[in-house]
């Protein structure tokens, strides 16, 4: 009896230890005041304007890549409401268009919706970062799952933004996401519409 006891009570304290751990030194532990004093500031209305471009993977379960993708972006903005129009092209040739609507209050919070968010997504802009979370549907053909996520971007020096994303159902990691934003220069843009 006593040896199912101590097998119990080291169970304990590991699942302990393992709840400590995501609490205190992992990704969801990230809170915007770590980053308040960090510099470049992200403007979202400068940053995230006009066209942008992205590159990115997307991480299964396992921890493998399932999927890479391109998008191409525009945000527009007008005063503190803006819209952030995306075009996804996949490895698989599958394409997908979100639009989001952001809305910027003068405390650093964030409002946002799209079509595939269930209610509103909130967040907050800190620092160089900018955190949202929210509940997403994925589309039928991905399985139609409700999944909550949690996005975290990251201003770097020259202006792009690294951004990584996190997916649960249950409280379970099921994906995750990385991908760079940048913007696109005029002479790519001007190539572009030349082609």
């Amino acid at each position: 009896m006593t040896e199912l006891v101590l097998l119990l009570l080291g169970a304990a304290i590991m699942l302990a230890l393992v709840s400590l751990r995501a609490r205190l030194a992992s990704f969801a532990a990230q809170q915007p005041e770590d980053y308040a004093a960090q510099t470049p500031a992200f403007d979202m209305r400068r940053h995230l304007s006009g066209p942008l471009s992205m590159e990115g993977v997307i991480y299964g379960p396992t921890g493998r890549v399932v999927s890479r993708f391109h998008a191409d972006a525009k945000g527009d903005w007008q005063g503190h409401t803006g819209t952030l129009s995306e075009s996804f092209h996949y490895d698989t040739g599958t394409r997908q268009k979100r639009k989001w609507t952001l809305t910027l209050h003068d405390d650093g919070r964030i409002e946002a919706t799209a079509p595939d968010v269930i209610g509103t997504g909130e967040g907050r802009v800190s620092g160089n970062t900018v955190n949202l979370n929210y509940r997403i549907r994925l589309a039928p053909e991905a399985g139609g799952h409700i999944l909550s996520a949690t996005d975290w971007m990251y201003l770097a020096p020259n202006g792009v933004i690294l951004n990584r994303s996190q997916f649960r159902k249950f409280g379970v990691l099921v994906a995750e996401l990385i991908a760079t934003v940048r913007p696109v220069s005029a002479k790519e843009t001007q190539s572009l519409t030349a082609e």
